[in-house]
């Protein structure tokens, strides 16, 4: 997992408690990745797979992107970035700039690897608006929206994922035991 952040720096710390995330206004949840669909055709998927780290190496390095954070993800056959941005119209901009990493590689893929079946990939994009979004993170370090942006404390008024949302919540809790059970 590769962990990058704007605002805090991760020092990596498992919190020992409950904590959410607390973005700001609006942000983008930016989800990319491929698929490895012939293992054997390494020569197709290799450079696909090439592409992503220096795209992040590139946005890591300029702080006025509009990226906030990112989290990569590796399983069998797959890799995913997950990506925090400030907004669309930034994310929009990069992918789009003639000048940086993303073109090119668009491009190679277009040009390589598309429509073959040899390689998949995939992006999925969410444009979240005010409060439109709950986390929880038990006993982790920094995460996913808890890293784009700042963690607090799950308690009181953030308790639930229902309080988070702002919707009706039952009274359904996890004891300061660890036991999960109703409030009295």
């Amino acid at each position: 997992m590769t962990d990058s952040s704007r605002e805090t720096p991760d020092d990596g710390r498992i919190r020992a408690e409950r904590t959410t995330a607390q973005l700001d206004g609006e942000f983008v949840v930016f989800v990319i990745g491929m698929r490895l669909n012939r293992l054997w055709k390494v020569h197709k998927w290799l450079p696909v797979a090439a592409a992503m780290p220096r795209m992040l190496r590139e946005l890591d390095a300029d702080p006025e992107s509009g990226l906030l954070h990112h989290e990569s993800l590796f399983g069998w056959r797959l890799l995913v970035s997950v990506q925090y941005w400030d907004s669309f119209e930034e994310l929009r901009a990069y992918a789009r700039d003639l000048d940086r990493e993303h073109v090119p590689a668009w491009a190679s893929y277009n040009e390589s690897s598309a429509g073959t079946g040899d390689v998949g990939i995939f992006h999925e994009t969410y444009v979240v608006e005010g409060d439109d979004y709950e986390s929880l993170y038990n006993d982790m370090p920094r995460f996913g929206l808890g890293a784009a942006g700042r963690l607090r404390r799950a308690d009181d008024e953030v308790e639930t994922a229902g309080k988070r949302l702002g919707v009706a919540d039952d009274d359904l809790l996890v004891g300061d035991d660890g036991r999960v059970g109703e409030r009295y």
